[in-house]
Order: structure tokens, then sequence, then C-alpha cells
């Protein structure tokens, strides 16, 4: 039988694992022909069985390698084509019946499953050539480079070239095609170098190489030019190869994407492991668990072309750049994949940017800018906070990178003065990781004393085992250095006082900002085709370019990441444990809710508050509504309306003097601050509601959190602006009604009255108390003395008492000679008193004697509804004031009844939208919730949630690593 081609599923056509739903194969058994027939018409199958035995075995894994045999060794093998031939025109025939086609799919059917077969067949002829030497064509194409020492174990290289024997058996095999050119092409590279070792060696030795002749030294020249342009010519042929390989691999991906085989599209494994790393970005880790997930860490000095490389990476300008200004301001992490579109974006936003667009790259760049300006606060340069963007496209190697600002050596104006130390202590965190992989970025066009980035990384990583050097711009190098052999020194890691797993040059453009990233590729291929230091091999082909680069960092990358990634998910796996039994110790009967789980909760109980306004009874918000109305204008009415009315001589007089106010009053103040007074009672009921603690159902967590939502929630809202104007008419047309249509009506103002007078009596009884200070009873008890002004005021007030009792019906004002007579009549006594003292004492003393004459009135107009029904006619007794008191209270009454309908009917509603609006802001802000929701209860949910999260997610990826490998 022929080898399980399920385990080379992934080279054999999608259309093939499809076409068995089609074929109704019951039918198609019993087209077929009988197994007696068939095995008279086949050939000898013991023979073929041999033939097919022998050549499972060429393809079995361990001989994959070996070439295949020639032409005249597989012709000894086939049976007889000629009898084989007429044994598949009988079959033929059979399977042109009738039984047949009916089994067999149609045609238009089984068309759109094949793929193009002209396409189809030359993906399976290069296929065949990367069966026959794929192993060693990977060893010869990578070639003997420096990097591979940390790729292998044990100081050993990763990939071991063949054998010289090997290479003889199946030299034939690779004479045709490309891959036949490519090992020739390395077969030669070979025998020049070691034909130019040879050559130098015999200059180099004995002691008469001063008199070697100069054909000697011609000689090794042009073996080197030679040897050059073969690597020139093999680096082409591995250039069209690696194209048709992106394009193929584009035309699949593109397929996936569509979703033609109508497969379910799982996470790519870059993706799953950037997740976890930006979960790790934002977690606290307050129980010493420190993130040692690899990354590749970009440093270097400001301007040494770290961001360019980046985008040689990425394949595309995709960051901010300023001529020799600091551009990168706070750390970019960048996870590169690939995908069948050149496509970029943020972690946070949903957006794609066109890679291949101008204008999405600008917009891209701007965006970048904006949130790096953002993210720096309260004056500073740079921000540690982390900026997440992914990045994909055809040919990416996947891998992430963090590029971080540039280090500096002097703070420059408009600068703040810690970004120095600020950029070191953001470099330090990073690099500090064991696992991180140091991209250490050195300008080539500067001298290299000037360079701060490397004794850095050296501080870092002194042995070098995870840090790789890059020098940029070696084409201005080649051009300014005096000495070419310096660049060598750099390169082999001689000049720096670091060490590294290997090195790079590079060169990323010409310096112009809008240079694109193909144009930059071809200046670099065709710097280094023309570069002496390649022609005379100060630098090896495989240190050279961003590609070579790039795929060297995403092996190191890949390599660290397996060899971690399970100790990093053992860290939080025990991290997750001691998280879960303090909970457990402190909070046995709790649920663990993390912030955004209790923000919830309390979003429901506030709610639920709002609600209760609803239920809040009209007689209780009209009640409260009333008196509180009153408590804020009866010191107006008392002193603006009714004081004033009371000083005239007639009843006529006094109510055109109370019109006349209540009319100003209505116009001007009374409807705003009857609106103040509603508001200030809804907030007070829902205030009420808030604070309100439920017994033990009470969590005390939320209380920051409901102040907060109640106090923004009056803030924003506002009261109907129409109310003004309705409440005017209504409160003008209840102080116009004098007609009281009952008794009880009656009694009622007379109570209202009372109670008024009584406590302005007690208020004025407490301010004169005060002023003169304690009586002889409170005196004698207490054993306490007047002041002297208490002394004074007393006896002013004593005789401004005596004044009264004589004229008691005097008026409010006292008159400038009175003032003198009260003066002398205290300085015979002995008693210097202030003209402003004795009006101010008039004031209380007056006060007090009104009230007391109000009350009285009052007490006299209790059987006055008789007098009043008969307009006071033939009577003595006038009670005017019952009658005001009366239209203030029926103002009072009609006002809350008004403003009771308007709170339930529209501003409770209204305050329920606005809390709704508040919560859903505060939902969307991350710090409001933060600063909100405190504790150490918070604290450890929050702990908890981001531990298991890391760890599920650690293990989904570990558990697609081990798939994929």
């Amino acid at each position: 039988m022929f080898p399980d081609l399920s385990e080379y599923k992934w080279i054999v056509p999608d259309f093939i694992w499809e076409l068995d739903q089609h074929i109704n194969f019951d039918k198609l058994s019993k087209a077929l022909p009988d197994a007696e027939e068939l095995s008279k018409l086949l050939p000898d199958l013991e023979k073929l069985g041999e033939s097919l035995s022998l050549l499972m075995g060429w393809f079995s894994a361990d001989k994959l390698s070996k070439a295949l045999p020639d032409a005249e060794e597989l012709s000894k093998l086939l049976p007889d084509l000629e009898k084989l031939g007429e044994s598949f025109s009988l079959l033929k025939g059979w399977f042109s019946t009738d039984k047949l086609s009916k089994a067999l799919p149609d045609a238009d059917e089984l068309s759109k499953l094949l793929p193009d077969l002209e396409k189809l067949g030359e993906s399976l002829s290069l296929l065949k050539g990367w069966f026959s030497a794929g192993h060693n064509l990977v060893s010869e194409v990578i070639g003997p480079s420096d990097l591979l020492l940390f790729l292998g174990p044990g100081g050993e290289t990763a990939f071991k070239a063949m054998d010289s024997q090997t290479f003889e058996a199946s030299e034939k095999q690779y004479k045709k095609g490309l891959l036949g050119e490519l090992i020739l092409l390395q077969e030669q590279i070979k025998q020049h170098e070691e034909e130019a070792r040879r050559a130098a060696g015999n200059i180099n030795t004995g002691t008469s190489q001063q008199h070697r002749k100069v054909s000697d030294k011609d000689k090794i020249d042009q073996l080197q030019e030679e040897l050059l342009r073969t690597q020139l010519k093999y680096q082409r042929i591995l250039e069209r190869l690696e194209k048709e390989n992106k394009d193929l691999r584009k035309l699949v991906l593109q397929k996936d994407d569509k979703g033609i085989h109508q497969r379910k599209l799982k996470k790519a494994l870059i993706d799953m492991y950037s997740e976890v790393l930006d979960i790790l970005s934002d977690y606290d880790a307050n129980y010493n668990t420190q993130d040692h997930l690899p990354r590749v860490v970009v440093v270097g000095d400001q301007s040494a072309g770290k961001t360019s490389v980046l985008e040689m990476i990425a394949q595309a300008r995709i960051f901010p750049r300023g001529s020799g200004e600091m551009m990168t301001r706070s750390p970019v992490k960048v996870t590169l994949s690939e995908g069948p579109h050149h496509v970029a974006m943020f972690k946070d936003s949903s957006r794609e940017f066109d890679l291949t667009k101008e204008a999405d790259l600008a917009a891209l760049r701007d965006e970048i800018e904006v949130r790096m300006r953002k993210s720096v606060k309260n004056g500073q340069t740079v921000s540690p906070e982390t900026i997440s963007l992914s990045v994909k496209g055809p040919g990416i190697q996947r891998m992430v990178l963090v590029d971080l600002p540039g280090v500096i050596s002097t703070v420059t104006s408009g600068m703040a003065p810690d970004t120095k130390e600020t950029i070191f202590k953001i470099s330090k965190a990073y690099m500090q990781n064991p696992n991180a992989i140091i991209l250490c970025i050195q300008d080539g066009s500067v001298d290299a004393e000037r360079s701060i980035v490397t004794d850095l990384v050296s501080q870092m990583d002194p042995q070098g085992r995870r840090t790789i050097f890059v020098l940029t711009k070696v084409d201005l190098a080649e051009k300014n250095v005096a000495s070419p052999n310096r660049i060598q020194q750099i390169i082999e890691g001689k000049l720096f006082p670091m060490k590294a797993l290997g090195y790079f040059a590079v060169v990323t453009g010409k310096g112009n900002s809008n240079e694109s990233i193909d144009s930059i590729k071809d200046y670099e291929e065709e710097f280094f085709q023309g570069s002496s230091l390649l022609k005379k091999g100060m630098l090896k082909a495989h240190q050279v370019t961003t590609k070579n680069l790039s795929l060297a960092v995403s092996d190191c990358f890949w390599k660290m990441v397996r060899e971690s990634i399970e100790q990093q998910a053992d860290a939080f796996t025990a991290t997750r444990f001691n998280l879960e039994t303090e909970w457990k110790n402190n909070y046995p009967r709790l649920r663990e809710l993390d912030r955004n789980e209790l923000f919830e909760k309390a979003k429901n109980e506030i709610l639920d508050e709002v609600i209760s306004l609803t239920q809040v009874t009209p007689r209780h918000w009209e009640e409260i509504l009333q008196k509180t109305l009153w408590e804020r204008v009866s010191t107006h009415v008392i002193e603006n309306i009714y004081l004033p009315a009371a000083q005239t001589m007639n009843s006529g007089t006094f109510n055109t003097t109370v019109d006349i106010k209540l009319k100003q009053w209505t116009d001007k103040q009374l409807p705003n601050k009857a609106v103040e007074v509603a508001w200030e009672t809804l907030q007070q009921e829902f205030s009420r509601f808030m604070t309100e603690q439920k017994g033990k159902e009470h969590d005390d967590i939320f209380d920051k959190l409901k102040e907060s939502v109640k106090e923004e929630s009056i803030k924003r809202h506002k009261w109907n602006e129409q109310a003004e104007d309705s409440l005017r008419v209504i409160q003008h047309n209840a102080l116009e009604d004098r007609s009281i249509s009952d008794k009880q009506q009656w009694d009622a103002a007379i109570h209202f009255m009372e109670d008024t007078l009584h406590s302005r009596l007690n208020d004025t009884d407490s301010v004169i108390r005060d002023m003169v200070g304690p009586d002889w009873k409170e005196r004698w008890i207490s054993w306490t003395s007047r002041a002297p002004e208490q002394h004074i005021r007393n006896e002013t007030k004593n005789e401004l008492e005596k004044m009264l009792k004589v004229n008691e019906g005097h008026p409010a004002y006292l008159a400038n000679d009175e003032v003198t007579t009260v003066r002398k009549n205290l300085e015979a006594r002995g008693v210097e008193v202030d003209p402003v003292l004795i009006k101010d004492t008039w004031h209380q003393v007056y006060r007090r004697h009104f009230l007391k004459s109000a009350l009285a009135q009052c007490n006299l107009c209790r059987r006055g509804f008789f007098y009043y029904q008969r307009h006071f006619v033939d009577s003595e007794l006038e009670c005017n004031d019952v009658v005001l008191f009366w239209r203030i209270q029926r103002m009072l009454g009609i006002t809350a009844n008004t403003l009771r309908q308007q709170l339930i009917n529209t501003e409770v509603r209204r305050l329920e939208k606005n809390v709704k609006e508040v919560l859903e802001d505060f939902a969307e802000d991350g710090d409001k919730k933060v600063t909100l929701l405190t504790g150490k209860r918070v604290q450890l949910a929050e702990d908890l949630k981001k531990v298991r999260e890391i760890q599920e997610k650690l293990e989904a990826f570990i558990e697609a690593l081990h798939q994929e490998n």
C-alpha cells in the first residue's frame, strides 16, 4: 500500500479531501469490474509490490533528503508498460459506462472543486524539488552563521551540511531547476572559499612571503571577486524562490480568508501570545510574579535608526519621524504576523489601516503620535505606558517587538529634567527580563565612542546570551570611516565592550523620510552588491540586510519562547493557588467579584434606589415641599410684606400694600425660590435612598461610588425652564384670592399665623437674650455676670421698653429726637451709649413688641369669621392679617401640589435618565472605577481574575505551540 497521506495533508490540495463528499461509493462499487476480471488484466502484482515498496522507502522521512533514482534504475523496476496500457484501456471502457457516470459527480460540480491545474503542476514540480533536497537546502541556504551557535543545543550548529557522499549520489538529480542551481552554486562557493584560503595561506606562510609574485595576489583578488559574484547569484536565486513562495502563501491565505474551504479559522499563534503580553502589561504584580515572557526589545541611541529597522522588519513606514528630535515618547509593542493583507490595527480599536495606501499610512503615523502625546502627562517628556499595535502581511516574520524611546546623553531645552533617567528606567525595566531578546541598534555613521546604549546593554546582558547587535547606516560608515577595518571590528564584536549572539550590518535608506520600503530594500541590496566590505571579506553574506536580520531575530524569539513558556505558566499556577487560598481565608462567604462585576452589582442597586423615588407618596412630597418652601420665604413675608403693611393706619391701606408687595414678590422671586426648593427636596430624597443602610445586606464597598454617582447626577440635572413661567401664573392667581369659604379654613389660617408669630417671637427673644446677657436669675444660679457691652444694651433696652409702654402704637422707626432723648437719659444714669447701638437695640425691642401685639390680635380674631363674612361692617375688629396668612398658606399648598406633580411626572424620570448616563460613563472610565471601588477585597478579586486569565491563555498558547511543533 501507499504511505498514509494524512501525514502529508499539508501538501495535498483541499479538493482531494472534499472530493469524497461528492462521490456515491455504493454506486461506484457496482459499476467497477469484478476482482477476478481485474486480476487477469493487471500485471504481476508481486513485482509491482516490490517496486512500490522500494519507492515507499525512498519517500520515508529518514531518506527524504536523498535524491530520487535516475531514469535507468526506475525503468528496471517498473512493469511492462505496454501490458499495463492495455489493462488501463479496458478500465477506461468500464469507467465510461452509464452506471459509473451516474455514480460519479457532475462535471460542473467537479470543475468547481478542482483548482487551476496548470498552477498546481508548477507548485508540485517545485514541491518535488523541495522534497528531494529540502533538508540539505536549508543547511546550505542558511550558511555558516555566527547566530547558529545559539540556535543549536550544546554550542553546536542547528543544521549540519550534508556529507560529500550524499552530494555525489544526488548530484545528478540537482542539475535541473532553480534548486539544482542553488546546490551547485553553494558547492562552487565552498570551492572558491577553499581556493582563496589556500592561496592566502601560501602567501602568508614561510620565510619567503615578501618575495611572492604579484600574480599570486592578483589570483587571490580574482578568486574573491568570483566568489562574490557567485554569492550574489546565489542570493538572487534564493530571492526568486522566496518571492514565488510568498505569492503562493498569499493566495492560500486569501482563500482561507474568504472562507472558500468553509474552515473555522483559528487564532494565530503569535496573536495568542500577544494577548498574554497585553494582559501582563496591565497586571500589577503584587505577589512577586514578574513578567518574564520573551519579547524583542529594540534599544538604541536617539536617531540611531532603530525605528527604521523595525519598519523594515514590519515592511511599512508606520512610525512618526522627525529630523533629529525625539519621536518615540513611549514604548510601542508591535505584534508581527503573517496574513493575506498588509494591515495594522491597535489593540483597543477595530479600525484597520491598509498599509498599502499612503493615506492610511499617514493616518496611522498621526494616530501613533497622538497616542504618545496623550500618554505623556504632568509635564513629562516620555511615558512608560505601552501602545499596543499589530501588523499583519504576507511574508512577515512572526514575533513581538517593543520599540523603546531612544537613549540620550544630554537633556535639551523643552525636555523634563528627569527625561534621561526616565528613559534609562524604562529601558532597564524591559531589558532586565531574563528572557527578553535585546536588539541593540548602533549608528554606524558616528564614532563608536559616543555610544551610550552599548554600555547599558552590557550591564543588562554581560554574557551576550540574548543580545543581537545591529549596525545601521553602513553606507555612510563606509564613506566616512577612514579605516574600514573598524567596521569589521564592530561586526566581529572586538570594538565594543559587549558580547552578542550575532552581529548584523544593515542600510535603512538614504535618509529621506518619503522613501518607500521597496526602494530602501533595493538600495540596500544595491549597496551591498557593490560594497568593498563584502568584496574584501570584512562582512559575510549572512550578516547583511534587514531580511537576514528579521529571520535571525524571529528564530531566536521562538526558541526563547519554547524554552521559557512552560516555566512561566507554572509560576502563574502557583500564584493562582496562593490568591485563591487568601480569598478563602479572608472572604469565605463572598463570591469573587472583580471590579467590573462589583460595578454592575452597584449599578443595579443604584437604579433600584432611583426607582424608589417613584414610590414616595404624594402627601409626603407635598408636606416636605410646603414646609421647606415656607422656611425659605417666611423671613421675606414677615419682614418685607407683613411688617410694612401692619404700619398702615387702616385696612384699605393694609390690603393695598399687601397686594403690591405680593405682586412684586411673585413676579421676581417666588417662582424661582419654589423651583429651588423642589430641586433641593428631590436631592434630599434621592440622597436619603442612596445613603440609607439596608441592614445586613448593606455593602459599604459601594458607598463611595454611590456618593459620586449622586453628586454627578445632581450636577447634570437641570430643572425644566418652563416650570417657572407656569408656576408664576398659578401662584399669582392663588395670592389674589381673598375669599375664605368656611370656618375650618379660617381656623387653619389662625393656627398658621400663631405658629409663625410664635416662632418669630422665640427667635427675637433669643437674639435679645444674647444682646443683654443673662438676667438676675441666671446670674445667681450660674454665677455669671454681664459683659460691659451687654450691660449697656440692657440699660438701653429698659429705656426703650419704657417708651413703648407710654406709646404702644409707636411706629416701627425711631425718630432722631427720640434717640437723643434715650441717650441723654442713659447718660444721666452714667451710661455712655452710641446712637447706632440705640437703633440696633430698638429694632429687636420693637420687633418683640409688634409680635406680641400681633399674637394678641390673632387671639381676638379666632371668633372673627362671622365679621369677616360681613366684611367687618359694624365691628371694630380687623383681621386683615389673618386673611393675608390664609392667602400665603393657600399659595404654599397650591405650589407644593404643582411641584409634586412635576417631580413625579417629569423630574424623577429625568433624574433616572441622568443616573443611567452617569453610570454608563463611569462604566467606560476604567480609572474612575479604580478610584471609586477600592480596598483589599477588590484588589484581591482583580488579581485573581487577571492571574486566571493569564494562566488559561498561557495553557491555550502552549497547547497550540505543541500542535504546531
